[in-house]
């Protein structure tokens, strides 16, 4: 198995025959995701360390991975030094980049050199890019269901989208699974909550957000980073898929990305995630100056249910969507 830090060019991996896994969604989708994180405090990560990084590297531990594909930019500024330490345990570091300069000869060198690291050629990273691809219009189905057609929860959206990062470690059986889904999702009566949510930022650790917003009657019909891995952009190569991928290359190409899909999507308000310890916190400022909805913005630490405070300031901000829309 090869694990990897954050969604990257799935293709190369796969064409070489390699089995490919998230090391976020191995973390979060743990048992006890919390003794993954003690994990790495045991071995000296410091408390006020991303609750992420200590995940991945617990679960790295854990599941004895010995090859890891790290995303040394545009992705965590935790990254390379969890990199170094793992390198001195003797595991494996391919590094990858989403070059700062957002330029396609950038960027087409990084893929180069993550190809050449994986032996394979242009051909074969074609032929895995239309098998991909054709898993990755499903999913496409299954969001346009979701705020089109009212069929689909925003923890069902959440998963399927999330999943594509590694396609769950087996692309068929994934596949299978969508298919299966899609078929029931299609029978369903539309659902009928009021109020319309966008959720942007990194996915949550929070494992009852989703069941907790649908409770109080709201849905989300948006999320920003989870669709971003489904790659939702038609592209003929992989170098311009990758380039469409916004979330490396900061909040301002995010934005262009989030604006179009909040009017689309018919959103009365949005949920901004940050997790703390990290300096996509401070991107808060910035979206809540360019967006002209109201945000709620939630901070996440450790992968534990939503707390009292949370809650309550989640029922305020439903309210205040409810009045504002009544009042128009």
């Amino acid at each position: 198995m090869v694990g990897i830090t954050t969604t990257i060019p799935l293709e190369i991996p796969l064409a070489a025959g390699e089995s490919i896994l998230d090391l976020n969604n191995l973390f979060v989708n743990h048992e006890t995701p919390q003794e993954l994180i003690d994990k790495a405090e045991m071995a000296g990560f410091p408390r006020n360390t991303c609750g992420w990084i200590k995940g991945i590297y617990g679960a790295i531990q854990n599941f004895d991975i010995r090859k890891v594909i790290s995303v040394t930019e545009g992705d965590c500024s935790n990254t390379r030094a969890l990199m170094e330490v793992l390198s001195s345990q003797g595991i494996k570091i391919i590094p990858f980049a989403y070059p700062f300069e957002h330029s396609e000869k950038a960027l087409a060198g990084q893929i180069h050199s993550l190809a050449e690291q994986f032996q394979v050629d242009t051909a074969q990273i074609g032929q895995a890019k239309k098998h991909l691809d054709l898993i990755r219009e499903k999913i496409h189905e299954i969001d346009r269901m979701t705020w089109q057609e009212d069929r689909v929860t925003g923890r069902e959206n959440h998963y399927f989208q999330v999943c594509s990062s590694d396609m769950n470690g087996d692309l068929d059986r994934f596949s299978l699974e969508i298919d299966s889904f899609l078929a029931e999702a299609g029978q369903r009566q539309p659902l009928k909550e009021d109020l319309r949510l966008a959720y942007v930022g990194v996915p949550p650790i929070f494992p009852d957000l989703y069941p907790a917003l649908e409770k109080l009657g709201a849905r989300v019909v948006f999320n920003e980073t989870q669709r971003q891995f489904t790659m939702p952009f038609p592209t003929a190569d992989i170098v311009d898929q990758y380039l469409h991928y916004t979330y490396p290359y900061g909040i301002f190409f995010r934005l262009e990305d989030i604006k179009k899909e909040l009017e689309k999507r018919r959103i009365d308000g949005v949920i901004h995630y940050v997790q703390s310890f990290c300096f996509r916190q401070i991107e808060d400022i910035v979206l809540r100056k360019n967006l002209s909805l109201p945000v709620l913005t939630l901070e996440g630490d450790q992968p534990a249910p939503l707390d009292a405070r949370s809650l309550i300031r989640i029922e305020c901000f439903l309210e205040m969507l409810r009045a504002a829309k009544g009042a128009s």
